[in-house]
């Protein structure tokens, strides 16, 4: 297990210098109530789950060597959520066997997170806070919906891989910077309230392209790379077709 000393320094919180932005914790902080409801206002990070987790699966087997047949392939590992909202990724790396802490700028998701994790017997470490005020480094770090909302996104990653230790691995999504990804998240998705109006900014969006030029300004290689597709017949799913929403898995270069 790679996990060292992890704390937050004194005097920096989730309204701290560095990527968050108070408005965009706010905002999340103020759906904490429903998140783990299914219909509630968090409802397509539901849909969106199941096939992250599919990603993540395939990116830890192949990088770690792990038996894709394994129950806890990340037995022995510590894991790193940053952005955890209210534990629907941690709860699974939890399982997963990872020694878990989770990190979110909005206190009152951390508190909704401890409450459900309690009630399910896990035992995760969560933390209110800014990611680059975290000590400590992880053998998997996860970051998934998040660079779309930080303040300064080269930052924000550079302290990714800071909280990544020698040999481990980094898993983030978000949004594709295309009209197809403008029009299904923002205009109908936002417009038709299937997610919270004023949850996305288009000029937040990065491309592939982007987001592997920070990575490797951060010493990091892509290793992987997949979209996440909608089709009326069958949903969301993992896809070639990165036009939409996509995930990468990377590691020290």
């Amino acid at each position: 297990m790679a996990e060292t000393s992890t704390s937050i320094r004194p005097g920096e919180g989730s309204t701290g210098a560095g990527s968050i932005k108070a408005s965009e914790a706010a905002h999340f902080g103020a759906m904490a109530a429903d998140w783990w409801d299914p219909r509630g206002s968090s409802a397509m990070l539901h849909k969106l789950n199941p096939v992250r987790l599919g990603f993540i699966r395939e990116a830890i087997d192949h990088h770690f060597a792990s038996d894709e047949r394994a129950l806890r392939p990340l037995d022995g590992k510590a894991a790193l959520d940053v952005g955890c909202g209210a534990g629907l990724l941690a709860e699974p790396l939890a399982r997963l066997g990872a020694h878990v802490t989770g990190i979110d700028a909005a206190p009152e998701l951390i508190e909704a997170a401890r409450t459900h994790a309690g009630m399910t017997g896990l035992a995760i470490r969560y933390v209110a806070g800014e990611v680059a005020a975290l000590d400590g480094q992880f053998d998997l770090v996860t970051a998934l919906e998040v660079i779309e909302h930080v303040a300064d996104p080269a930052s924000f990653v550079r302290a990714l891989a800071d909280r990544l230790a020698p040999g481990g691995l980094l898993v983030m999504s978000t949004p594709a910077r295309t009209a197809w990804s403008r029009l299904l998240t923002i205009t109908l998705a936002e417009g038709t309230g299937r997610i919270p109006r004023g949850t996305h900014d288009y000029d937040q969006f990065l491309s592939p392209e982007q987001l592997g030029a920070l990575l490797a300004q951060a010493g990091l290689a892509v290793t992987a790379t997949r979209g996440i597709a909608f089709t009326p017949g069958r949903g969301l799913h993992l896809s070639q077709d990165l036009s939409l929403n996509y995930l990468v898995a990377a590691t020290r270069a």
